[in-house]
């Protein structure tokens, strides 16, 4: 990628003062989705902007992979079948807390709860799919291809669990996640929707998986399919962190 589209991803997105930083290390926007946010502190970004850039950076990489496939059916006609790996991510506690904390702030503490979850599924490669409430949906392998994928997501997984923790609630207590891991075949590239709001899907049962592995999880517990796990190596539990399952 050529310096000009990275000075003009960062001004589009107001961050134009880090330029010079960017282009005198040979950042590109091809390997923005690799930068962490200890990159970012050694280009001398502040802590506010390394975290407005790092979700800005989420949303480029959601927007690349969302644009990516939309051509596929329209040529063959044909839905595709592909191993993809889910990750579900649900907050802990957030019934409770509706009742008793001032909607305002209930809101943003889910956005930047969302934001956390995002920011570290973008660095990781991944797409999020859907935002539910308090829950993420994020595929690994789809739209973009991931010989990795299953690893990407359990490092990503990982990485929310501890950047969620760093959340305060209004009582002082911090954010917890639960997380579930499901990898297996899908169909992609299915169209759901009509008009603006239509797009594309993967339809199959590893979603569902997911879903029930993280209703599964203890607070800030990851909880992996057997598919996922043989992926890994196949981590016996000495081995394995803690907080996965």
């Amino acid at each position: 990628m050529r310096h000009s589209e990275l000075r003009d991803w960062l001004r589009k997105n107001k961050f134009e003062q880090y330029a010079d930083a960017f282009e005198a290390n040979d950042i590109d926007v091809d390997i923005l989705p690799e930068l962490t946010e200890g990159d970012l502190a050694a280009l001398g970004v502040s802590l506010g902007n390394r975290r407005r850039l790092m979700k800005a950076i989420a949303e480029h990489v959601s927007d690349s992979a969302r644009s990516a496939p939309k051509g596929a059916p329209d040529s063959s006609g044909e839905a595709e079948r592909r191993q993809v790996t889910v990750l579900f991510c649900d907050m802990v506690g957030s019934t409770a807390l509706s009742g008793t904390v001032d909607p305002e702030l209930l809101g943003a503490l889910i956005r930047r709860y969302q934001d956390a979850v995002a920011g570290e599924i973008g660095r990781f490669g991944g797409f999020v799919a859907k935002f539910m409430g308090d829950g993420v949906l994020a595929y690994f392998g789809f739209p973009r291809a991931f010989e990795d994928a299953a690893e990407r997501a359990v490092r990503a997984a990982l990485a929310i669990v501890a950047e969620v923790g760093g959340i305060e609630q209004p009582d002082g207590t911090r954010l917890q996640a639960r997380i579930g891991i499901a990898t297996g075949l899908v169909v992609v590239g299915e169209l759901v929707g009509v008009g603006v709001a239509q797009e594309l899907t993967i339809v199959g049962e590893t979603p569902n998986l997911a879903a029930r592995l993280q209703a599964l999880a203890a607070p800030n517990t990851i909880m992996i399919s057997e598919a996922t796990r043989h992926l890994l190596g196949g981590c016996s539990n000495s081995n394995r962190p803690a907080n996965i399952n």
